[in-house]
């Protein structure tokens, strides 16, 4: 069995759609004068920020904060890190809540996801947002992905994270990192018990799911919008969080509030009928219960344990941490 975690929408799909079709996106020439970005991206290997602590009495529960994109040719390496997690007895890596699908049902599913990123009812991109925005996409598109038709055919939400990603990847960033593996094979290496808070739904008929997504509507004009605003407005202060979490920069990092559009983009596809059909509503509101519950059961029963989380909610006043203090935990910040 393959556990695969909704991220936009329906990732199982994405993810094995992924793996069967060749990209008919065409990169735009990365030489343009114009497209010169002032800020320079930091290289090499970098520290990252500081660890938050957790303590009820002698036990104690470390956070690392993650962000995304970092630099593109920076490599993450911290002493201090690598040595907390190797004297923890538990290991808490970020909440989830996905579909579980079989791997023969995997294979069935590859028919029925041609086509699933296209508007229903052969509608293009321009017949779905308002035309001022969509000429917006029109500056940005061929700015980033260069021509392409195909793309034109998709709805809003897949369209705007293929620019998101090329226009990320143009700018010197990387949403991939060596992070995830280090924590891993440190964890292992020292025998850390790992523990992946969250819960997963079992999907018996995926290709009922694929055919009904294809028809069904979505309101992902928000999402589309929000990323359009963000790739116009946040491109200089994305790669300046991405250098100030490089060195460590935490108050940096709060004077730089993440434009985010991830809780919209996720809205589109969290509130639609056919996720509420299968549980997967109010997913952030999941994921912070199912990773409190654990971490509170790890506080109590071990001296040691290390955790990662998006620093963007370590940053937050409501967040996780503030849930922790409302409960009685002392929380220190790097």
């Amino acid at each position: 069995m393959r556990l695969i975690t909704f991220s936009y929408l329906f990732a199982f799909s994405m993810s094995v759609a992924a793996q069967t079709q060749v990209s008919d996106i065409q990169t735009a020439s990365q030489s343009s004068a114009d497209d010169a970005v002032e800020e320079v991206l930091v290289l090499g290997e970098q520290p990252g920020p500081g660890l938050w602590k957790v303590s009820k009495g002698d036990h104690v529960l470390w956070i690392m904060g993650t962000l995304k994109p970092l630099p593109k040719k920076m490599t993450w390496r911290s002493k201090k890190v690598e040595a907390v997690l190797a004297a923890s007895q538990e290991y808490i890596t970020p909440p989830s809540v996905g579909v579980r699908i079989s791997t023969a049902s995997k294979f069935m599913l590859l028919p029925s996801l041609i086509g699933v990123r296209n508007n229903p009812d052969g509608k293009k991109l321009k017949d779905v947002v308002p035309a001022e925005l969509y000429s917006r996409w029109l500056v940005l598109k061929k700015k980033y992905i260069g021509r392409n038709s195909t793309i034109e055919n998709w709805r809003p939400i897949f369209a705007a994270h293929k620019l998101y990603e090329q226009a990320v990847d143009k700018s010197g960033l990387t949403e991939t990192t060596n992070i995830m593996d280090v924590l891993r094979e440190i964890a292992k290496e020292n025998k850390v018990m790992k523990a992946g808070p969250g819960t997963t739904t079992e999907i018996a008929k995926p290709r009922e799911i694929v055919k009904k997504f294809k028809k069904m509507p979505m309101d992902d004009v928000a999402c589309f919008t929000k990323i359009i605003e963000r790739l116009e407005t946040d491109l200089d202060e994305m790669r300046a969080r991405a250098n100030a979490w490089a060195i460590g920069d935490v108050a940096a990092l709060r004077k730089l509030p993440a434009a985010d559009h991830d809780e919209i983009c996720k809205a589109a596809v969290f509130n639609a009928a056919l996720a509420e059909e299968h549980g997967l509503q109010d997913i952030p509101q999941q994921k912070q219960k199912y990773w409190l519950a654990e971490a509170e059961s790890s506080l109590a029963k071990h001296e040691s344990t290390f955790a990662i989380l998006p620093i963007v909610e370590l940053l937050k006043p409501n967040g996780y941490l503030a849930a922790l203090r409302d409960k009685g935990y002392v929380v220190e910040e790097p």
